[in-house]
């Protein structure tokens, strides 16, 4: 790829100009070089060390001008990062609180840039992260965000993910985030660590709260705005019916003090949007009530809406074969046989997800994606676990998705499964069967390790008495009626004694822990299986799967239409989190469960209440 020049004069430094320019075409000789370089030494010297490329322009007919032949290496990486540049949008969109968005090219590629003084050496490298921040803000107005408490205990790297736009802390806020500090629990934790990266901020090198702290002092470059604390007293004035001793009310006299202050161009500042940023819905309506803008934080959700989540399986069109009929080439291997096929439907396509063909009056094919090339997929048929002589631990599957779930979990390839679905899908019962089968028959794991986010559905009844297990134990009920119905005798034949070996057996093998427990823990060949998983936090997930050693897998359940942990949604739960980030990985795999095979009681309890 063709270089920028190199530096005219010793000690010069590339401009930005030339860092962000765009990839010169090939090198040419021609008189149009030579002339440049006659109108460069009258010009003077100092104008020739720093407009590099200001002289360069393109020559008629689109093709590029000449370039010196010579070139440095520190020059070559900003080169090869070059973009071409674009129209830039007409109007740069709205940006929402927490949610990054697409910066525009004209932010990308700025035409006139401050040069870089010419008593700075020649170590150009290192002023790329700088430029790499610029590129990701936007036009648009630069707006104030006032965060609430729950945000800071939600967030603790809120502070980062405002992009350009600066950050109003009340001090309420301070009082309330130093009363939640205070325990073991994540939201005391993530106080903790808010405090922390606060403290980081206002000790940093030059700072001055007076005129806001710079977000990006401690590496963070994707922030370009500044802190604000408040250091003096707001006039406000709020309606009677509000409490003014209360912590939320407080804010919102702040946010309204703020808008009236910047609702007008006044000497030394300019108009500016206020929004409250709040996880508190009826914080949010009373904002609103009042007039004040205010929005959710939005940073924290992995999707918009919970129906867009990846569901792990793929219907082909009723025209699949007719128009795969030309390139499809099948093989056999073992008792699988492989599709290579292509077309359009390929882009759409993950590593093990699973496809189905099911059309009246033909053949149904059902096989699962193992390998992508460009615009070619292979798909290998699936083992029929719904047939008896595949049961799995006694266990058949009932409908399509748990065939699909079935061959995941029974996968040693698949390091990592993921299963959604409603109540009485049969999710617990195949994790469980799969879990004894390649525990007690293959020997594939050691043990089979259970645990769940502990979250009542009601009122806590307080201390439990016992062990970490015995403790566990009330919240295991699922574990104990699937356990119930795969350790039963077949017709009575093996007899009273047989059952209670097998049980006594099966309990071995199953170990049930805590999740308060598990930092610093290694699972080497276990199987482990994460129960309700819809109620654990991103940050939670990540440290559970983190877990995993040599030889595990893992398997989160959850149904994501039953969350009871506070501030957490669909959108931002972290088995969505966790489903999003390992759609397509080689070694992980995720089924929905559409059909619930546990009664028709239940079945019909699920649609209709």
């Amino acid at each position: 790829m063709p270089l920028p020049p190199a530096p005219t004069k010793r000690a010069s430094f590339l401009s930005p100009d030339a860092i962000d320019a765009p990839a010169r075409g090939a090198h040419r000789s021609g008189r149009r070089t030579g002339e440049r370089r006659s109108d460069e030494r009258s010009a003077g010297g100092d104008n020739r060390a720093l407009e590099l490329f200001d002289h360069q322009a393109a020559e008629p007919g689109g093709a590029p001008a000449a370039m010196p032949p010579a070139a440095t290496t520190a020059a070559r990486r900003p080169a090869a990062r070059a973009q071409e540049p674009q129209p830039a949008p007409a109007a740069a969109p709205a940006a929402r609180s927490g949610r990054r968005a697409p910066a525009p090219v004209s932010a990308l590629l700025t035409p006139q840039a401050t040069p870089q003084p010419v008593s700075q050496p020649v170590a150009a490298p290192t002023a790329q992260p700088a430029s790499r921040s610029k590129r990701r803000r936007s036009e648009g107005p630069v707006k104030l965000f006032v965060l609430d408490t729950n945000v800071l205990l939600h967030d603790p790297m809120c502070l980062f993910r405002f992009e350009e736009h600066d950050i109003f802390l009340p001090m309420i806020v301070l009082e309330e985030l130093d009363a939640h500090k205070k325990g073991t629990t994540e939201v005391a934790r993530n106080g903790r660590q808010s405090s922390r990266m606060l403290d980081a901020l206002a000790a940093a090198h030059g700072a001055d709260i007076a005129k806001g702290l710079k977000l990006d002092t401690t590496g963070h470059r994707d922030a370009g705005g500044r802190l604000f604390f408040q250091t003096s007293p707001l006039e406000y004035s709020l309606p009677t019916s509000l409490p003014q001793g209360k912590a939320d009310n407080q804010i919102l006299g702040v946010v309204q003090a703020l808008r009236d202050r910047y609702a007008v161009d006044a000497p030394g500042q300019g108009k500016r949007q206020v929004v409250l940023v709040s996880k508190d819905i009826n914080m949010r309506v009373k904002a609103r009530a009042l007039g004040l803008d205010a929005d959710d934080y939005q940073n924290d959700k992995t999707l918009e809406d919970g129906d867009l989540l990846y569901s792990g399986s793929l219907a082909l069109p009723p025209d699949f074969w007719t128009r795969q009929s030309k390139s499809v080439e099948s093989w056999q291997s073992g008792s699988s046989t492989f599709y290579r096929i292509s077309g359009p439907i390929v882009p759409s396509m993950y590593i093990n997800q699973f496809v189905y063909f099911e059309a009246p009056g033909e053949p149904s094919m059902y096989a699962r994606v193992t390998e992508i090339r460009e615009n070619s997929a292979v798909l290998k048929t699936l083992k029929d676990y719904a047939s008896a002589k595949n049961a799995v631990w006694g266990v058949t599957t009932r409908n399509r998705e748990q065939n699909f779930a079935m061959n995941l979990l029974m996968d040693p390839d698949v390091d990592f499964v993921t299963l959604t679905g409603t109540a009485g899908t049969g999710k617990t019962l195949m994790a469980l069967a799969s879990g004894l089968t390649q525990v007690l028959d293959d020997r594939r794991y050691t043990e089979i390790i259970m645990t769940r986010a502990t979250v009542s559905v009601g009122e806590d009844i307080g201390f439990l008495p016992g062990t970490e297990e015995e403790k566990m134990g009330p919240w295991m009920g699922a574990l104990d009626d699937n356990l119930e119905f795969l350790a039963k005798g077949d017709g009575g034949g093996a007899g009273e004694w047989g059952r209670a070996a097998t049980n006594e057996l099966i309990r071995s093998r199953i170990k049930i822990k805590s999740m308060n427990f598990m930092r610093g823990r290694t699972f080497m060949n276990k199987y482990v299986i994460i129960d309700e998983a819809q109620n654990l936090t991103p940050k939670q997930m990540k440290t559970l799967i983190t877990r995993a050693g040599p030889g595990t897998k893992i398997i989160c359940m959850g149904n994501i239409a039953q969350i009871d942990t506070p501030y957490l949604t669909e959108g931002s739960s972290g088995l969505t989190y966790a489903v999003d980030r390992f759609k397509g990985w080689p070694h992980g795999g995720h089924i929905t469960l559409a059909r619930g095979e546990r009664s028709r009681l239940a079945d019909f309890a699920s649609d209709v209440l």
